[in-house]
């Protein structure tokens, strides 16, 4: 009788286990993860699997120094141009301030972002809109100063 309620007990923790291991991650979870694999690319040279963190839509917007820009091809093409090797690209670093849910599908990013440079530092604020989009989350504003 013993063994059986142990084999029970320890079936039921087996299944508890499963099931809190398929749970997927939370919201802030995976924005967190996301600006993290950003870095790790950026970091590495990679601009094209930095912007896999951007909506790849027409309709994504990026507001810096040089005014509106709309579109992720844009995007892609003036971070190329304004980041074109190692030296200008640095190492990056994000510091998240603010991690603010807006709705299920909604989330606002408030952070600090620094490139330590051999050619000098450069840095600012950044606040992001993040959306939730066919299941994934991705930026799909950003005000980077």
């Amino acid at each position: 009788m013993k063994i059986a309620l142990i084999g029970a007990c320890l079936l039921l923790f087996a299944q508890f286990s499963f099931a809190q291991s398929a749970v997927p991650p939370s919201a802030e979870t995976a924005i967190r993860q996301l600006m993290a694999d950003q870095v790790t690319a950026w970091n590495k040279g990679n601009v094209d699997e930095f912007m896999k963190g951007y909506w790849n839509n027409d309709s994504l917007m990026f507001i810096g120094h040089s005014g509106i820009t709309y579109g992720y091809q844009q995007t892609l093409d003036n971070y190329k141009k304004n980041y074109s090797n190692a030296d200008q690209m640095g190492q990056l670093f994000f510091t998240l301030l603010k991690v603010k849910r807006l709705s299920p599908d909604y989330y606002f990013v408030i952070g600090k972002w620094l490139l330590k440079r051999k050619t000098g530092d450069i840095g600012g604020i950044y606040t992001l809109l993040f959306r939730k989009i066919d299941g994934q989350w991705c930026i799909v504003c950003d005000h980077t100063s």
